[in-house]
């Protein structure tokens, strides 16, 4: 839980700032949050995952090219970018490389059977690519403020993804292999 919530400090950050001032101010907290994270990481000595290097590498960028050129279309794409450049790791990975990243990141903690881990990571990659295409409709389809989209971008990705994982820890627990269940290269098969 900790993670978790070390996770979305600079959405936190975000959120809170533009509730006071204004998306400008508000992504340079979000970009100095992002940045005071790695800082962190690195004095206290704990790894830092891909996953921060990416967000701090779009926070900067596209929150850079906000303040810059004093406009909101960057900052709105940031979470669609990060989501779909999450989205197509999986699917890229798998198709040109053969790895299943999910599995790679999950396979420690849970076992599944092959067509388990294959669905899972296609089903992934599917919620960032619609996770992607929702921001884009909630950022700029005229339907909802500036306002509407920083509490969606805050609360309703994040809701979603609560949503999901939950969806998925219950699919899981249909699928995962115990020790009992999964098969060892030890036990012969049994003869009927």
């Amino acid at each position: 839980m900790k993670k978790f919530l070390f996770d979305l400090f600079p959405l936190f950050l975000f959120f809170i700032a533009y509730r006071y001032t204004d998306i400008f101010i508000a992504t340079g907290v979000a970009m100095a949050a992002a940045v005071l994270q790695i800082v962190w990481l690195k004095a206290t000595g704990r790894a830092t995952e891909a996953m921060h290097w990416i967000n701090l590498t779009v926070i900067l960028v596209f929150g850079g090219a906000t303040i810059w050129l004093h406009s909101d279309v960057f900052i709105k794409w940031k979470p669609t970018v990060l989501y779909w450049l999450f989205g197509g790791a999986l699917v890229f990975a798998r198709l040109f490389f053969g790895r299943n990243l999910i599995r790679r990141l999950m396979e420690k903690q849970i076992q599944l059977p092959d067509a388990a881990w294959e669905r899972l990571n296609l089903v992934w990659a599917g919620f960032f690519l619609i996770a992607g295409a929702l921001n884009l409709y909630v950022a700029f389809s005229g339907h909802f403020t500036e306002s509407q989209w920083v509490s969606f971008k805050a609360f309703g990705l994040m809701g979603l993804m609560v949503v999901f994982v939950i969806g998925q820890s219950i699919w899981l627990g249909k699928h995962i292999q115990t020790e009992e269940q999964a098969p060892s290269s030890d036990t012969p098969p049994r003869q009927p």
